[in-house]
């Protein structure tokens, strides 16, 4: 009697064992074939509380994630790796990019918008295909963000559809498309961009330009230098934006002259530009922008003093930090953030505490320089703030943080608000390549 007994739980666990191995199994052979739906079906199929072997759910996870199926792909995760345990980066990251590339069709604009943008910081080569579909929708900056991250995934100098979108509709979208052929320096666009500089009288003459400077046109840049004191404002501003861009020691006068420009949006290119440009020659004309009656212009200018990385700035950015304008506070809290001085944080908390989302907004972005355990935790905090915008500026803030904040972007997968997510699904994949990547030789 006892041995039956016992010969009948040496059977069941057993054939549970084959059962499971079967669904592996079969699992396995349809995820080869490239049936994702049935394996998620097959997924679906097993009841509640039913243990199953590891190697099962990756096969579901993927292809959910292979399906475009993510909430369901996320809910497998986390049945994978429990919370407290450490993150399988082999998953994540496949989970991560499907967060974002789910939502490139999606029918609100600004959601599709949020993808593309995302995409554009990424510039990951894997999703050529795409990006160039980007260059099809309906939206102008899908289009220009589309074309942005043709460029960042140094695909550029091989797009047909890039160089199709010189002839779009819309100058956002041609413009950043010759941004990306000249930092491709794609010599065979030469002529249209030519063509483009000769009969174009707005600012996509002045791209035009400065891409055909990339490319050895170097009398070019007279012309760019030139159109920086036309009356158009908007050429100017674009003058000025291409020149921080190129960085040519002569362009620092002009630069620094176009902070006393009487247009105030003028005055905020040129100490945006200034920061780019990155010279020690920009502190003078950057403390005028400081004491601007614009607080635009004296945030701005507070942002780039502090790329320059000039310790001796600090004071210059500690007495921002008590400016009317809450916004210009948080700017200065960014540049005293990039010296290093981290006296700067207890404004941070305070700020995150204001009643308007886009101060607590701009908190969150300034942290995005800083790595300190008690920016994290601000940052952290913001993740879980009742409206959306600084849940995303907290989420973009953490691609760049050094720490274990792998879990908190894991975690903001699952926020309410779907540019959230996919902002946060953008930082997740930063934060995952960069710890894969080899370390750089010395």
């Amino acid at each position: 009697m006892v041995a039956a007994v016992l010969g009948c739980a040496a059977i069941a666990p057993t054939a549970a064992v084959r059962a499971a191995s079967s669904i592996e199994s079969t699992a396995g052979e349809l995820f080869k074939s490239g049936d994702y739906a049935a394996v998620t079906a097959l997924y679906r199929t097993q009841p509640p509380g039913t243990a199953l072997s590891k190697q099962f759910l990756r096969l579901s996870l993927m292809s959910c994630v292979r399906l475009g199926q993510t909430d369901e792909a996320l809910s497998i995760y986390e049945r994978l790796v429990p919370s407290g345990q450490p993150h399988d980066a082999a998953l994540l990251r496949p989970l991560a990019l499907a967060v974002i590339t789910s939502h490139v069709r999606d029918r609100k604009e600004h959601v599709r918008i949020a993808a593309y943008t995302v995409l554009a910081e990424l510039g990951l080569p894997e999703t050529a295909a795409i990006l160039e579909d980007g260059l099809l929708d309906s939206s102008v900056p899908v289009r220009a963000r589309a074309a942005e991250a043709i460029g960042k995934a140094g695909l550029a100098r091989k797009s047909g559809a890039l160089r199709r979108a010189l002839g779009d509709a819309m100058p956002t979208v041609r413009i950043a498309a010759i941004n990306a052929l000249g930092e491709a320096k794609a010599a065979d666009v030469i002529p249209r961009l030519t063509e483009i500089g000769r009969t174009e009288e707005g600012a996509e003459s002045i791209f035009a330009y400065a891409a055909l400077y990339q490319m050895g046109q170097s009398n070019r840049l007279t012309d760019i230098t030139n159109a920086a004191t036309l009356p158009d404002s908007d050429v100017r501003m674009a003058a000025i934006g291409v020149l921080g861009r190129l960085k040519h020691s002569s362009s620092l006068a002009i630069l620094s002259q176009a902070v006393y420009d009487p247009n105030p949006s003028v005055r905020a290119f040129a100490a945006g530009a200034l920061g780019e440009f990155g010279s020690p020659g920009g502190v003078a004309p950057l403390t005028h922008a400081m004491g601007d009656e614009i607080p635009m212009v004296r945030a701005i200018a507070a942002g780039s003093l502090g790329k320059l990385g000039i310790q001796d700035n600090r004071p210059l950015l500690q007495a921002l930090i008590r400016d009317p304008s809450w916004q210009v506070r948080a700017s200065a809290m960014e540049g005293l953030l990039r010296l290093g001085d981290t006296t700067a944080l207890p404004l941070a908390a305070e700020l995150a505490r204001q009643p308007d989302p886009s101060i607590r907004g701009a908190a969150a972005q300034a942290l995005g320089v800083t790595s300190d355990k008690q920016a994290v935790a601000v940052l952290d905090a913001l993740l879980q703030d009742q409206q959306p915008l600084p849940r995303l500026k907290a989420a973009k803030a953490l691609a760049k943080t050094t720490g274990p904040v792998v879990p908190l972007l894991a975690k903001a997968l699952r926020d309410s608000d779907q540019a959230v997510r996919i902002t946060a699904a953008g930082s997740l994949l930063g934060q995952l390549d960069r710890k894969s990547a080899p370390p750089r030789r010395r």
